[in-house]
């Protein structure tokens, strides 16, 4: 297998862990055991003295029990476990797609979610979002054109990374129908969902329709990536054994402390969702004057869900040129448009950290040092 390098996890292996200030992440704020145990009585000891051996290569039949709650039409046995979300992401598309096949994913998306499709022989259509006045947007019919009669998977990512974009009830509907009447697999990323700013909860996928995947994991929206669990969730039970059976060569099972504190984690979601959608609104305020007060040199799209945002420098410097010299000059990052395949000049902010204000601060003090080099 060929596959081309991840732009963004190499961007991340030479930035992440040597610059002080992260504000590009797309994670929320994470916690220690200590912290998740106590949320639950009785949850230390029983985490201390469970055993290190193999688990159920489904998943732990507790957690996927959790799991199936979140969604009205799956249960348990509609719930395959991975170790993280990208296992998850490489295992649908090897099962999903041959050579030949066409996939349509909404763009930006993350990276695996097409480069794996053209690893294995695909042709890959992107379906753009739009920018517009007021942020980001999605044209349902642009989607429908791009259906052929070889398109075996609409590939969704909503609420989307790196925009915030979040598809409205109406437009996931639209694709749900869109997808049935063409015979077409949906796969769903809904890693940021319980992070809605409007706090309305997104329609899942794999409720709506019985030919669609949603894709979890604790990474985000939880803020728990050390976890290494994800999941899909469908109710086309015969494809998730498909899955099981690609997965004994892969990972065979997630380990069992993760497992054990990922369900202390989803009992306890809307605490944690809770705790991180306050983090996300006060850094937005923040964003708000930020952006404000810059409005001749940022277009500001404030995002829908989630802890990030893709805005765009109007200068005729590079957004590369500048996110470096930033980090050289003060110690921030941001991850520009070209490490998600995306021209102009555009860069990821992430609002999920408690450190984003004085990560700004310091993204005001280099912008309005050098803005008469502009």
């Amino acid at each position: 297998m060929k596959i081309n390098d991840f732009k963004l996890e190499q961007f991340f292996k030479q930035h992440e862990f040597t610059t002080p200030y992260l504000l590009c992440c797309s994670d929320c704020e994470s916690m220690s055991p200590a912290d998740l145990l106590a949320l639950e009585p009785g949850a230390k000891d029983s985490f201390l003295n469970c055993r290190l051996g193999y688990s159920e290569s489904p998943g732990d039949p507790k957690l996927l029990f959790e799991i199936s709650k979140i969604y009205e039409k799956i249960d348990e046995g509609g719930v395959l476990e991975f170790v993280g979300a990208q296992e998850a992401i490489f295992n649908f598309m090897n099962n999903a797609l041959d050579r030949g096949d066409h996939m349509i994913t909404m763009f930006p998306a993350y990276q695996s979610t097409y480069e794996i499709c053209h690893s294995i022989g695909c042709e890959v259509s992107n379906w753009d979002l739009i920018q517009t006045s007021s942020g980001w947007a999605a044209d349902i019919d642009a989607l429908e054109k791009l259906v052929k009669p070889n398109t075996k998977v609409i590939a969704l990512n909503s609420p989307n990374n790196p925009t915030g974009f979040a598809l409205s009830e109406e437009q996931i509907g639209a694709i749900a129908a869109i997808a049935e009447r063409q015979g077409i697999m949906v796969f769903s990323d809904e890693v940021y969902g319980g992070l809605e700013l409007s706090g309305n909860q997104a329609l899942r996928f794999a409720d709506i329709y019985e030919n669609a995947f949603s894709l979890n994991v604790f990474s985000k929206a939880y803020g728990l990536a050390g976890l290494r669990i994800g999941w899909i969730a469908s109710q086309n039970k015969p494809f998730l054994a498909e899955m099981l059976n690609f997965k004994y060569y892969t990972s065979i099972c997630s380990p069992v402390p993760s497992q054990k504190l990922a369900i202390i984690a989803i009992r306890h979601r809307e605490e944690i969702f809770a705790k991180n959608k306050r983090i996300i609104s006060g850094n937005l305020l923040h964003s708000d004057r930020f952006f404000k007060k810059h409005s001749d040199l940022f277009t500001y799209n404030r995002p829908m869900a989630g802890p990030i945002a893709f805005h765009k420098l109007n200068s005729k410097r590079s957004i590369v040129d500048f996110c470096e010299d930033l980090g050289r000059q003060k110690g921030v990052l941001l991850a520009y448009g070209s490490l998600f395949d995306m021209g102009g000049n555009y860069f990821r902010m992430g609002y999920g950290r408690k450190s984003f204000k004085a990560a700004l601060d310091l993204l005001d003090e280099y912008v309005s040092g050098i803005y008469s080099r502009f």
